[in-house]
């Protein structure tokens, strides 16, 4: 699925879950009767958090509602290796059998981490029937990783059918984000092991994919329990296999709300972009409280809100990026961030190739300031065509070399890798933004006019958008 349906459906599908029960007017009572009311919610609500850990709409914890302070090194919480900035292979990608052989050399030649999902975007059923395995298209996306020397990164989604009600051994993959059924956690943690047995080589997991088919209609709110439970036999599984592997989740999806938004919950978690869906910070406080144990903590989410119809200003609406950043970290302190897929383009889209280079980087500038310390692109890819916008390679019909945004990935990975001390240098105009460090800064101009800002006590001319690497 191109990047553009896959934005305009998780779109739909979250707009769908945002609905719900908003509350009914209630009249102002009498003194007695709102002191008891009052009374007696606050023992209700205290014995809700006591059995379950979960906070009703709107119960910010202190702890973590005060952000953390902006990064002065690049990947907060990250030891030294840590796959920072790369790619998830989607549908159709750069593939060692199919794949253009300029983007594999292109690739090759400044490797960044890649990731992959177990099964579905351009993978195939793992496990049709229990105890048998089919690991042919599995093999073909890790023989592609390894050939091109990105460090892999497999992410646990999605299951086989059997394990979500359906018959074994017929694949429907209309029902693809159907999540495993309870009595089926076991197998799929066990198969999750069998994973990690395969590929040795792997020392990165996250478990499942954006809470897919875990929600409660009845409740209209995330099912975190149920998430946690399946994530926690992962957990245990995986590290049984190997001690060393790295292991993440809850890979919520960030929605949020479009400024001045009046339905719903209050949100804990606002900015200039908006504010945080709370049932999502909810089920990640639920995760991190009852997790059996993690290596980094992995979100994903669209810079814009989810009411698509309300469009913010392309910069603005990155400061999302790293307002959520700092509020993980400060519920987490001692894991690593992840961005398991970032999305910043409205659809439908009239952006220009350089509009959408500029907003690109300006988004890697976020994560890095926010203090995360992993972020991958979600990889559009055309079979045919010559024009496919944001993708990282061109299509065959354009020589299926390395485009713009590929390159971008490449010199984050290379110049501000995990541990990098960042310097403070700034613009002399505000539509100009530079992240540096001691030998390298990169520019963007966040404006469609040319400008000529001083950076580091020198002039520079930048076309409209444009984005300019520049040694120091």
């Amino acid at each position: 699925m191109d990047v553009r349906s896959r934005d305009r459906a998780e779109g739909t599908a979250l707009f769908r879950n945002r609905q719900g029960r908003h509350g009914r007017p209630v009249r102002r009572p009498l003194f007695l009767v709102a002191l008891f009311a009052a009374l007696a919610g606050v023992l209700a609500a205290t014995a809700v958090v006591a059995l379950t850990g979960w906070r009703p709409f709107g119960g910010g914890d202190p702890a973590v509602e005060r952000p953390a302070a902006p990064a002065t090194r690049v990947g907060a919480g990250a030891p030294a290796g840590w796959p920072a900035w790369g790619f998830t292979h989607t549908q159709n990608s750069v593939d060692v059998e199919r794949g253009p052989a300029r983007a594999l050399a292109d690739l090759s030649g400044n490797p960044v981490p890649q990731v992959t999902p177990i099964m579905g975007w351009g993978v195939d059923n793992p496990q049709p029937r229990p105890g048998e395995y089919d690991w042919a298209s599995l093999d073909r996306r890790m023989a592609t990783i390894e050939r091109t020397g990105g460090t892999p990164v497999i992410t646990l989604c999605c299951a086989p059918d059997w394990m979500k009600g359906g018959p074994a051994g017929r694949t429907d993959w209309s029902k693809l984000e159907r999540a495993v059924e309870p009595e089926h956690f076991d197998a799929f943690a066990a198969m999750a092991a069998e994973v990690a047995k395969r590929y040795p080589k792997v020392k990165y997991y996250t478990v499942w994919n954006e809470f897919k088919g875990f929600w409660n209609p009845r409740a209209n709110r995330w099912d975190h329990q149920g998430y946690t439970d399946l994530y926690n036999r992962v957990y245990d599984a995986l590290k049984k296999v190997d001690g060393d592997i790295r292991v993440g989740g809850p890979y919520m999806v960030m929605n949020s709300n479009a400024p001045n938004w009046r339905h719903g919950p209050p949100a804990e978690l606002k900015g200039s972009w908006g504010s945080m869906d709370q049932r999502n910070l909810d089920a990640i406080k639920y995760w991190s409280k009852h997790k059996k144990g993690a290596d980094f903590i992995v979100v994903d989410g669209h810079s814009q809100p989810v009411q698509r119809e309300i469009k913010l200003n392309d910069f603005q609406a990155l400061t999302k990026f790293s307002d959520v950043t700092r509020w993980l970290r400060a519920l987490e302190p001692d894991l690593p961030v992840w961005w398991a897929e970032w999305y910043v383009e409205p659809v439908p889209s009239d952006w220009t190739d350089e509009r959408r280079g500029a907003v690109h980087t300006a988004a890697m500038m976020e994560f890095v300031r926010g203090g995360a310390a992993s972020a991958f692109y979600w990889s559009p890819q055309t079979t045919t065509a010559t024009d496919c916008p944001g993708c990282l390679w061109s299509g065959p019909r354009a020589g299926g070399g390395a485009t713009p945004t590929l390159a971008m990935l490449q010199n984050f990975d290379r110049w501000f890798p995990p541990g990098t001390e960042l310097a403070d240098v700034k613009a002399s105009d505000p539509a100009v933004r530079v992240l540096a460090q001691a030998r390298q800064m990169v520019v963007v101009n966040g404006s469609a006019r040319p400008v000529r800002p001083r950076i580091d006590g020198k002039p520079l001319e930048l076309g409209p958008y444009e984005v300019r690497w520049v040694a120091r």
